[in-house]
């Protein structure tokens, strides 16, 4: 808990949908902390920039002295010891831009809780500061579709990626409710609104620390594209 409102953690498999339960959070008035933002805003840092161009080159920032994305990843992805070098610069960061936001909605009656969308939540070590995990689960078909078509990433790439990952199994087996992205919008937003109803009833009766997988999967309707 911080400042009497719970945190509640989302993870899921590379393009399962987690921004779209994010979203749905944050129309039930809850604070959505982006930790893609938050990178992006580090990104933008000159000093961060600096950094990354000393440890790799200019060939990492573009003429105008942005930081190219795409390069950065292309080294990271291909080096665990250079993708560890970053995230010790990046993630305190991270960490100091979400804390923030957290104090600044302390006092804010309209906030009912903080909702952590974290790609790395169980491998960077922050599922144990969260009140309650969600897992957002969807077909391998679905997480497919939505790459291919918000990132132009193939099958293979999405299996390079998602093995840098937790296995998905083992994330949903340890989460505290598991949530199925279909196309059925008043679907999702109905799972989404009884989840955020037994964590909050959870939590405002003192029970902060996380109970462990109790929510099974509904039957849900087809999964298809978000």
């Amino acid at each position: 808990m911080f400042a009497g409102k719970p945190i509640i953690g989302l993870a899921g498999g590379i393009g399962s949908g987690k921004s779209t339960v994010a979203e749905l959070l944050g129309e039930m008035r809850c604070l959505v902390l982006s930790a893609d933002e938050h990178v992006r805003d580090a990104y933008r840092d000159p000093a961060v920039v600096a950094r990354l161009r000393q440890w790799w080159g200019d060939s990492i920032a573009d003429p105008s002295g942005e930081l190219d994305r795409k390069a950065v990843a292309r080294i990271v992805f291909e080096n665990s010891e250079e993708k560890k070098r970053l995230e010790n610069l990046v993630h305190p960061i991270v960490a100091v831009k979400r804390n923030e936001a957290m104090r600044a909605a302390a006092d804010d009656a309209q906030v009912l809780a903080y909702v952590w969308d974290t790609p790395l939540l169980f491998e960077a070590g922050l599922a144990d500061q969260c009140d309650a995990i969600v897992f957002v689960e969807a077909s391998p078909a679905h997480r497919l579709e939505r790459v291919l078509r918000t990132r132009g990433w193939d099958e293979a790439e999405l299996l390079r990626r998602q093995k840098l990952q937790w296995p998905l199994d083992k994330k949903a087996a340890i989460s505290d409710h598991v949530l199925t992205n279909t196309a059925d919008a008043d679907y999702a937003r109905g799972q989404v609104r009884d989840v955020l109803s037994l964590i909050l009833a959870r939590t405002s009766n003192g029970k902060g620390s996380r109970p462990g997988p109790t929510t099974g999967r509904d039957p849900a309707p087809d999964a298809g594209p978000n």
